[in-house]
């Protein structure tokens, strides 16, 4: 990739072991949230697992793409911020293609998609939950005086 111009960090796995895609699915998260990424992207087996678990935290796009019409789509319309994908799946051309169409590929801000994704938004916001939201942010809490009564 650094051929293309583009950064990578590598938030693992580094084995062929099978992982737990969530733990994974996290980092990637926290790195575009907290702005040390400006996308991501998700490999797995069939890819749907790998889409699921970033879409658990707010203000992650994560979009399943095997071919280049719903790369460009994710993005355009979805600004998606995490790719996935799924190894067997999808050839390794194929993958290629696809990831550079969604890297390529910039949000429209058509009217239309822009009142769609501020709805997600408003939404997640209503829903989000304190503990989630500190760790997002990368702050943990102290508890003093923590007593059974």
């Amino acid at each position: 990739m650094a051929e293309a111009g583009v950064e990578v960090i590598d938030v693992g796995t580094h084995t062929s072991q099978s992982v737990d895609y969530p733990d994974f699915a996290l980092k990637v998260a926290l790195a575009v949230l907290q702005g040390r990424a400006d996308r991501g992207i998700m490999l797995g087996g069939s890819g749907q697992g790998e889409q699921i678990a970033p879409n658990k935290v707010p203000g992650i796009r994560a979009a399943l793409c095997h071919d280049t019409y719903t790369a460009r789509m994710s993005r355009e319309h979805n600004n998606a911020n995490v790719l996935s994908m799924g190894a067997r799946v999808i050839g390794i051309e194929v993958a290629w293609d696809v990831l550079s169409t969604w890297l390529a590929t910039d949000f429209s801000y058509d009217p239309r998609h822009i009142r769609r994704l501020d709805k997600i938004a408003a939404w997640e916001a209503q829903h989000r939950f304190p503990l989630p939201e500190l760790a997002r942010l990368g702050q943990s809490i102290w508890l003093d005086n923590i007593h059974r009564e």
